[in-house]
């Protein structure tokens, strides 16, 4: 599983996944690393296998076959399309005609066909975006997620530019924080440094500024390390995966000490703070022991002393 990848149309990635939580986008995007190059035969998932796919927790099935519910109704909801170049030709289109899902039974699944207009999306691909399901799926935040599928669209530029209407549309942030930069940095671009950090090595995140009153931000730019054209999305083993991930956090300029120890958390999969607790209890017992080394020179230098005078007065 841990080499399963995603690859689609990039025309897939302009498509707002409005209202989607983290466990739905992980399931749709679990079927789509399954559905490519199939054409508009009828898919199979069993539901073990859906499951395993996106590291989905809950256990029961009734709950598992709402979530895909949920996760198709809001499928339903999204506007596929093209348009042409002048934009006077346009079409829009649903991504799947069949969703069937059977609970009644000793190995229940779920039958799946992609609707023949979006066919190209995923089938005899000239462009494509990829990358590996398991670093899609183990992010956090939604926010997070659909950045990371929009700079994988520009992986080996290494530099990404989204206006503020295009950044607000795709990741469908909450039109209050349009006139609130901070509740912008604070909910959005924050758990997407913490988070990225770790898969694109020295990912800066900067705004852009337009001209005017108070400057008001009218762009974001995203840039990392290129990746190479034939670079793999295989997973390299957890140790070494692992390993990669730390290198990359502990050597980017752009977060804070309390940023990097968030994202180490992430990575290890430990509780938030837990990296933060054990570096200032490093930081404290560090201190203590400079204090008794201190006091213990300081303690030799007086015998020393004593020895010194004592020698004298013989």
């Amino acid at each position: 599983m841990s080499n399963e990848l995603i690859k689609y149309d990039p025309e897939l990635n302009t498509i707002p996944l409005r209202k989607f939580t983290p466990i739905e986008m992980n399931l749709f995007f679990s079927i789509i690393s399954r559905m490519r190059d199939k054409g508009d035969q009828t898919v199979r998932f069993s539901f073990e296998q859906l499951k395993d796919l996106s590291n989905y927790k809950p256990t029961a099935n009734n709950r598992f076959e709402d979530d895909i519910q949920r996760t198709y109704e809001k499928l339903m909801g999204l506007h596929f399309g093209r348009r042409s170049k002048s934009g006077l030709n346009r079409e829009m289109f649903v991504m799947f005609t069949k969703f069937r899902i059977v609970g009644e039974t000793d190995s229940p699944y779920i039958d799946i066909e992609v609707y023949k207009d979006a066919l190209p999306l995923l089938n005899n691909l000239d462009t494509w975006v990829r990358y590996a399901l398991a670093e899609f799926r183990d992010l956090r935040s939604s926010y997070a997620k659909t950045a990371f599928r929009l700079l994988k669209g520009f992986r080996t530029t290494g530099y990404a530019f989204l206006s503020k209407e295009d950044f607000f549309e795709l990741l469908d942030i909450p039109k209050s924080y349009w006139k609130k930069p901070g509740d912008v940095d604070r909910y959005v671009l924050k758990p997407i440094r913490e988070e990225l950090t770790p898969l694109f090595r020295g990912l800066t995140v900067r705004k852009k500024y337009g001209k005017g009153r108070g400057k008001p931000v009218i762009g974001y730019s995203f840039t990392w390390k290129p990746e190479k054209k034939d670079a793999n999305d295989f997973s390299q083993g957890q140790f070494q995966d692992e390993r990669q991930k730390l290198f990359n956090i502990q050597h980017n300029g752009e977060l804070t000490e309390q940023e990097k120890w968030r994202a180490i958390d992430k990575v290890k999969g430990l509780t938030l703070g837990s990296t933060e607790k054990q570096a200032l209890a490093d930081k404290q017992a560090e201190h203590d022991k400079k204090i008794r080394d201190q006091a213990r020179q300081e303690a030799l230098a007086e015998l020393r002393k004593g020895f010194g005078n004592h020698a004298k007065n013989h």
